[in-house]
Protein backbone atom coordinates (compact mmCIF):
# COMPACT_ATOMS: atom_id res chain seq x y z
CA UNK A 1 0.00 0.00 0.00
CA UNK A 2 1.10 3.41 -0.81
CA UNK A 3 1.30 5.66 2.17
CA UNK A 4 -0.48 8.76 2.21
CA UNK A 5 1.65 12.36 2.37
CA UNK A 6 0.28 12.67 6.32
CA UNK A 7 1.42 9.11 6.80
CA UNK A 8 4.80 9.85 5.56
CA UNK A 9 4.71 12.83 7.74
CA UNK A 10 4.15 11.32 10.95
CA UNK A 11 6.33 8.64 10.49
CA UNK A 12 9.51 11.14 9.73
CA UNK A 13 8.90 14.33 11.74
CA UNK A 14 10.57 13.01 14.57
CA UNK A 15 13.76 13.29 12.20
CA UNK A 16 12.83 16.79 10.55
CA UNK A 17 14.49 19.62 11.64
CA UNK A 18 12.70 22.82 13.13
CA UNK A 19 12.26 24.57 9.95
CA UNK A 20 10.45 20.90 8.60
CA UNK A 21 8.83 20.69 11.56
CA UNK A 22 6.91 23.58 10.71
CA UNK A 23 6.62 23.08 7.17
CA UNK A 24 5.00 19.63 8.25
CA UNK A 25 2.76 21.15 10.89
CA UNK A 26 1.41 24.06 8.21
CA UNK A 27 0.81 21.59 5.63
CA UNK A 28 -1.44 19.05 8.53
CA UNK A 29 -2.89 21.91 9.53
CA UNK A 30 -4.46 23.04 5.75
CA UNK A 31 -4.47 20.03 4.06
CA UNK A 32 -3.80 19.21 1.41
CA UNK A 33 -4.63 22.95 0.03
CA UNK A 34 -1.55 24.66 0.77
CA UNK A 35 1.08 21.63 -0.27
CA UNK A 36 -1.36 22.29 -4.02
CA UNK A 37 0.12 26.10 -3.64
CA UNK A 38 3.57 27.14 -5.00
CA UNK A 39 7.20 26.88 -3.10
CA UNK A 40 6.67 30.87 -1.93
CA UNK A 41 3.41 30.54 -1.14
CA UNK A 42 3.91 27.45 1.05
CA UNK A 43 7.01 28.77 2.92
CA UNK A 44 5.46 32.05 3.47
CA UNK A 45 2.37 30.08 5.21
CA UNK A 46 4.93 27.77 7.26
CA UNK A 47 7.26 31.04 7.78
CA UNK A 48 10.30 29.30 6.09
CA UNK A 49 12.79 29.35 3.28
CA UNK A 50 11.71 28.08 -0.13
CA UNK A 51 14.54 25.65 0.28
CA UNK A 52 13.33 24.42 3.24
CA UNK A 53 10.01 23.28 1.70
CA UNK A 54 12.00 21.44 -0.56
CA UNK A 55 14.09 20.10 1.61
CA UNK A 56 11.13 18.68 3.56
CA UNK A 57 9.11 17.35 0.40
CA UNK A 58 12.46 15.58 -0.34
CA UNK A 59 12.64 14.01 2.89
CA UNK A 60 8.99 12.83 2.25
CA UNK A 61 10.82 10.84 -0.97
CA UNK A 62 10.15 12.99 -3.72
CA UNK A 63 11.95 14.10 -6.49
CA UNK A 64 10.48 17.29 -6.52
CA UNK A 65 7.85 19.80 -5.65
CA UNK A 66 5.51 18.73 -8.80
CA UNK A 67 6.01 15.06 -8.15
CA UNK A 68 4.66 16.32 -4.39
CA UNK A 69 1.75 18.28 -5.37
CA UNK A 70 0.63 15.61 -7.97
CA UNK A 71 -0.03 13.19 -4.91
CA UNK A 72 -1.59 15.69 -2.95
CA UNK A 73 -4.05 16.32 -5.92
CA UNK A 74 -4.58 12.51 -6.14
CA UNK A 75 -5.05 12.29 -2.33
CA UNK A 76 -7.54 15.24 -2.85
CA UNK A 77 -9.80 13.97 -5.47
CA UNK A 78 -10.19 10.32 -3.58
CA UNK A 79 -11.07 12.70 -0.54
CA UNK A 80 -13.86 14.16 -2.46
CA UNK A 81 -15.06 10.72 -3.90
CA UNK A 82 -18.82 9.49 -3.34
CA UNK A 83 -19.56 5.82 -2.46
CA UNK A 84 -21.22 6.11 -5.93
CA UNK A 85 -18.09 7.09 -7.81
CA UNK A 86 -15.88 4.24 -6.33
CA UNK A 87 -15.03 1.23 -9.18
CA UNK A 88 -16.23 -2.13 -7.68
CA UNK A 89 -14.24 -5.40 -8.95
CA UNK A 90 -16.76 -8.34 -9.23
CA UNK A 91 -14.78 -11.12 -7.21
CA UNK A 92 -13.35 -13.96 -9.85
CA UNK A 93 -15.06 -16.80 -10.70
CA UNK A 94 -14.99 -18.96 -7.55
CA UNK A 95 -13.44 -17.26 -5.31
CA UNK A 96 -14.98 -15.89 -2.25
CA UNK A 97 -16.82 -12.63 -1.88
CA UNK A 98 -15.74 -12.01 1.31
CA UNK A 99 -11.85 -12.39 1.11
CA UNK A 100 -10.84 -9.29 -0.79
CA UNK A 101 -12.82 -7.51 2.22
CA UNK A 102 -11.37 -9.39 4.93
CA UNK A 103 -7.78 -9.02 3.62
CA UNK A 104 -7.99 -5.32 2.80
CA UNK A 105 -9.44 -4.30 6.75
CA UNK A 106 -6.38 -6.30 8.29
CA UNK A 107 -4.15 -4.76 5.96
CA UNK A 108 -5.74 -1.76 6.81
CA UNK A 109 -5.40 -2.39 10.66
CA UNK A 110 -1.91 -3.00 10.63
CA UNK A 111 -0.83 0.28 8.22
CA UNK A 112 -3.10 2.29 10.73
CA UNK A 113 -0.97 0.91 13.89
CA UNK A 114 2.17 0.86 11.50
CA UNK A 115 1.88 4.92 11.43
CA UNK A 116 0.75 5.54 14.48
CA UNK A 117 3.63 5.68 17.31
CA UNK A 118 3.58 4.75 20.74
CA UNK A 119 4.13 8.04 22.10
CA UNK A 120 1.15 9.33 20.59
CA UNK A 121 -0.90 7.06 21.69
CA UNK A 122 0.69 7.13 25.21
CA UNK A 123 -0.10 11.14 24.81
CA UNK A 124 -3.93 10.54 24.26
CA UNK A 125 -4.40 7.81 26.88
CA UNK A 126 -2.74 10.42 29.61
CA UNK A 127 -4.94 12.90 27.91
CA UNK A 128 -8.45 11.24 28.43
CA UNK A 129 -7.32 9.83 31.78
CA UNK A 130 -6.81 13.23 33.13
CA UNK A 131 -9.62 13.27 36.00
CA UNK A 132 -9.46 17.13 35.90
CA UNK A 133 -11.51 17.87 32.98
CA UNK A 134 -14.51 16.51 31.18
CA UNK A 135 -14.81 14.00 27.82
CA UNK A 136 -16.91 14.93 25.54
CA UNK A 137 -17.08 12.42 22.22
CA UNK A 138 -19.11 12.88 18.55
CA UNK A 139 -18.87 11.16 15.21
CA UNK A 140 -20.63 11.89 11.92
CA UNK A 141 -23.49 10.34 10.06
CA UNK A 142 -21.26 6.58 9.68
CA UNK A 143 -18.73 6.90 12.76
CA UNK A 144 -21.21 7.60 15.17
CA UNK A 145 -21.53 4.15 16.86
CA UNK A 146 -17.66 4.30 17.14
CA UNK A 147 -17.95 7.62 19.30
CA UNK A 148 -20.75 6.03 21.16
CA UNK A 149 -19.05 2.97 21.95
CA UNK A 150 -16.23 4.23 23.36
CA UNK A 151 -18.06 6.74 25.55
CA UNK A 152 -19.84 3.82 26.79
CA UNK A 153 -16.93 2.06 28.20
CA UNK A 154 -15.11 5.41 29.16
CA UNK A 155 -17.95 6.15 31.30
CA UNK A 156 -17.81 2.99 33.35
CA UNK A 157 -13.94 3.98 34.43
CA UNK A 158 -14.11 7.33 35.32
CA UNK A 159 -17.15 10.43 35.70
CA UNK A 160 -17.78 13.49 33.43
CA UNK A 161 -17.90 11.66 30.17
CA UNK A 162 -20.10 12.33 27.75
CA UNK A 163 -21.62 11.35 24.18
CA UNK A 164 -22.91 14.49 22.63
CA UNK A 165 -26.34 13.16 20.23
CA UNK A 166 -29.08 14.76 18.56
CA UNK A 167 -28.94 17.37 16.44
CA UNK A 168 -26.43 20.41 15.72
CA UNK A 169 -27.72 22.72 17.81
CA UNK A 170 -27.71 20.81 20.57
CA UNK A 171 -24.10 20.16 20.27
CA UNK A 172 -23.63 23.81 20.46
CA UNK A 173 -25.36 24.16 23.46
CA UNK A 174 -23.08 21.77 25.25
CA UNK A 175 -20.32 24.45 24.35
CA UNK A 176 -20.76 26.36 27.07
CA UNK A 177 -19.51 23.16 29.76
CA UNK A 178 -16.60 22.86 27.64
CA UNK A 179 -12.95 24.64 28.72
CA UNK A 180 -9.58 24.00 28.31
CA UNK A 181 -9.29 21.31 30.60
CA UNK A 182 -11.54 19.18 28.61
CA UNK A 183 -11.03 16.88 25.69
CA UNK A 184 -13.36 16.78 22.63
CA UNK A 185 -12.88 13.29 20.56
CA UNK A 186 -14.53 13.57 17.35
CA UNK A 187 -14.71 10.69 14.52
CA UNK A 188 -14.45 11.92 11.46
CA UNK A 189 -14.02 10.11 7.74
CA UNK A 190 -15.30 11.12 4.37
CA UNK A 191 -16.68 12.42 2.96
CA UNK A 192 -16.42 14.92 5.98
CA UNK A 193 -19.18 16.28 7.48
CA UNK A 194 -19.56 20.16 7.28
CA UNK A 195 -21.67 20.20 11.18
CA UNK A 196 -18.74 18.53 12.38
CA UNK A 197 -16.25 21.12 11.26
CA UNK A 198 -17.60 24.01 12.60
CA UNK A 199 -18.14 22.43 16.18
CA UNK A 200 -14.51 21.59 15.82
CA UNK A 201 -13.65 25.36 15.51
CA UNK A 202 -16.12 26.60 18.23
CA UNK A 203 -14.50 23.99 20.66
CA UNK A 204 -11.38 24.65 19.75
CA UNK A 205 -11.94 28.86 20.07
CA UNK A 206 -12.94 27.76 23.82
CA UNK A 207 -9.21 26.09 24.31
CA UNK A 208 -10.83 22.41 24.45
CA UNK A 209 -8.71 19.57 23.45
CA UNK A 210 -9.21 17.61 20.29
CA UNK A 211 -8.39 14.27 19.62
CA UNK A 212 -9.83 13.53 15.91
CA UNK A 213 -10.35 9.85 14.74
CA UNK A 214 -9.89 10.52 10.63
CA UNK A 215 -8.99 8.98 7.58
CA UNK A 216 -5.77 8.70 5.56
CA UNK A 217 -6.69 12.03 3.71
CA UNK A 218 -7.66 13.78 6.98
CA UNK A 219 -10.74 15.66 8.00
CA UNK A 220 -10.04 19.66 7.96
CA UNK A 221 -10.93 18.65 11.42
CA UNK A 222 -7.06 18.23 12.14
CA UNK A 223 -6.28 21.95 11.74
CA UNK A 224 -8.20 22.30 15.42
CA UNK A 225 -6.75 18.90 16.54
CA UNK A 226 -4.02 18.37 19.08
CA UNK A 227 -3.64 14.94 18.25
CA UNK A 228 -4.71 13.15 15.08
CA UNK A 229 -5.49 9.31 14.37
CA UNK A 230 -4.95 8.71 10.53
CA UNK A 231 -6.38 5.65 10.19
CA UNK A 232 -6.99 3.34 6.76
CA UNK A 233 -10.47 2.93 5.47
CA UNK A 234 -10.53 2.26 2.02
CA UNK A 235 -11.64 -1.49 1.41
CA UNK A 236 -13.17 -3.10 -2.25
CA UNK A 237 -16.33 -1.88 -1.06
CA UNK A 238 -18.76 1.47 -2.06
CA UNK A 239 -18.26 2.21 1.63
CA UNK A 240 -15.26 2.44 3.76
CA UNK A 241 -14.17 0.51 6.71
CA UNK A 242 -14.16 1.80 10.41
CA UNK A 243 -12.75 -1.24 11.39
CA UNK A 244 -8.98 -0.15 12.01
CA UNK A 245 -10.16 3.29 13.61
CA UNK A 246 -12.43 0.79 16.08
CA UNK A 247 -9.64 -1.36 16.57
CA UNK A 248 -7.64 2.23 17.90
CA UNK A 249 -10.50 3.20 20.00
CA UNK A 250 -10.32 -0.26 21.74
CA UNK A 251 -6.59 -0.08 22.03
CA UNK A 252 -6.68 3.67 23.85
CA UNK A 253 -9.99 1.99 25.95
CA UNK A 254 -7.97 -0.84 27.41
CA UNK A 255 -5.11 1.31 28.15
CA UNK A 256 -7.17 3.65 29.65
CA UNK A 257 -8.50 1.53 31.63
CA UNK A 258 -5.28 0.29 32.90
CA UNK A 259 -3.64 3.79 33.99
CA UNK A 260 -6.90 4.45 36.03
CA UNK A 261 -6.32 1.46 38.15
CA UNK A 262 -7.01 0.75 41.14
CA UNK A 263 -9.71 3.73 41.19
CA UNK A 264 -11.66 2.33 37.86
CA UNK A 265 -11.54 -1.14 39.29
CA UNK A 266 -13.46 0.57 42.48
CA UNK A 267 -15.78 2.48 40.46
CA UNK A 268 -16.89 -0.59 38.82
CA UNK A 269 -17.01 -2.50 41.95
CA UNK A 270 -19.11 -0.25 43.02
CA UNK A 271 -21.49 0.03 40.13
CA UNK A 272 -21.65 -3.16 39.96
CA UNK A 273 -23.23 -3.36 43.56
CA UNK A 274 -25.74 -0.62 42.44
CA UNK A 275 -27.29 -3.05 39.74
Amino acid sequence: MISSIAELIADRMVTMPAGERRAAQTLIANYPLIGLKTVAEFSAAAGVSSPTILRFVSRLGFQNYPEFQSTLQDELAAQLQSPASRTLNPPSPGSSAVSPMLEATLENMRETFRHLSDKQLADIVTRLADRRGKTFLIGGRFTDPLARYMAAHLAVIQPDVYHLVGQESMWRDRLIDMGKRDVLVIFDIRRYQDSLIRFAEKAHQRGVQIVLFTDQWLSPIARFARHVIAGRTAVPSAWDSSAALFVVAEALIGAVTRQLEPDGTRRIREMESLR
